[in-house]
Parts: C-alpha cells; structure tokens; sequence
C-alpha cells in the first residue's frame, strides 16, 4: 500500500476511500461501461493538456487548474482538475481509470506526488486563483464532505466528461455514477484556501 501523509505530518497507510481489493473490485464492474478513449495515464495526462488553455482562461463551475511545484525540477507544474469549493477549503480527487485501478490499485499521480513533498499549490478556480496548502483527507467528516461535493455536484461540462469516459449519451445519472467511482478509488485531496 501506499504511504500517505495527512496535514498534520503523521503517516498513515492505506488509501483515504477504499482497500485494495475495494478498488479493484469497483474498477473491474465499471470498466465495461468505459470507452477505449481513456484507457492509461498517458491518455489522461494528453487530454489534460489539450484542456488546460481553456480551463486556464476561465475555468467553468467545477473545473480548475492545479499549480504544484515538481518534487525534482522546482518547475511548476499545471494539471487540469474537478474541484468543488467549499469556503475557505477546495476538494479535489486523484483519479485512476478502470484499467490503472485494476493493474496497480495504490497508484498514484506524479502531481500527488509533487503535492506529498511541497504541499504549496496554487488552484486557478471560477472565482479566481488562490494560494493553498494541500492535504490528503484522513478525517472521515471531511471525507464525506469531499465525497457530497465531489459526487453530487454535476456542471455542463461533465457532460462531456463522461463522453469522454463513458459509452452511451451522457447523463445525470450516469455522471453521478462515474463521480462516485472516481471517489471510490481515488485519493481525495482538500486544499486550504489563502483568502
């Protein structure tokens, strides 16, 4: 499993939703539902920089950018993300695709990592860009937070997120089901907002 560090600095191992064969479970009952367009991380990491000029500009509600300080380089580094805000916090979530979640279930994202060594990270949302120091949810009162605003809050644009994800016409349902996956086996990210 993969060691995971929460705010205050005490590790704690295990992922913040789900066990290892939780996520390869939920990854292998969704994967059939997926298109072959998003099938790796590298596909993932192509289609967030085809977005990010967009979401750079004006982020729509839901969406943001993500700025996170290379753990080897010190470069910035930009990563198109869902985000819900709620006050003075904003939760964000790792994803892992079906075919990553069922392959290697504790893996996580080059920009988690980047966030694990310098917890520094700027976030670019609707409502402007704020400074913050981000964390990964452990207490499970922030968690469900996390998961109600992450899950439930469906914009425009997750119509065409699940037509990128999912076979079929998108809808609510259907978006609301993919969310609660990417919850299940994702690593759900709160960030403190400099305000």
């Amino acid at each position: 499993m993969t060691e995971v560090v929460d705010r205050a600095g005490a590790s704690a191992t295990g992922m913040a939703t789900g066990s290892e064969a939780e996520m390869r479970e939920a990854a292998a009952r969704e994967a059939p539902s997926h298109s072959r367009l998003i099938r790796s991380r590298r596909d993932g990491r192509i289609l967030s920089a085809l977005m990010l000029p967009f979401l750079w500009l004006s982020p729509p509600p839901a969406y943001g950018v993500l700025t996170t300080t290379g753990r080897r380089t010190g470069k910035r580094r930009r990563k198109c993300v869902r985000v819900v805000r709620r006050g003075d916090r904003a939760y964000l979530l790792m994803m892992r695709p079906p075919s990553v979640a069922i392959q290697n279930p504790t893996s996580v994202s080059a920009w988690l990592l980047n966030i694990r060594a310098n917890p520094a990270v700027e976030l670019r949302l609707p409502g402007g860009s704020f400074k913050g120091r981000a964390y990964e949810l452990s207490e499970p009162t922030e968690i469900e937070l996390a998961r109600e605003g992450l899950c439930e809050t469906v914009s425009w644009l997750d119509y065409g997120e699940s037509s990128v994800h999912l076979r079929g016409l998108p809808t609510r349902a259907k978006i609301e089901k993919l969310h609660a996956y990417w919850f299940t086996t994702g690593i759900p990210i709160g960030v403190e907002l400099e305000v």
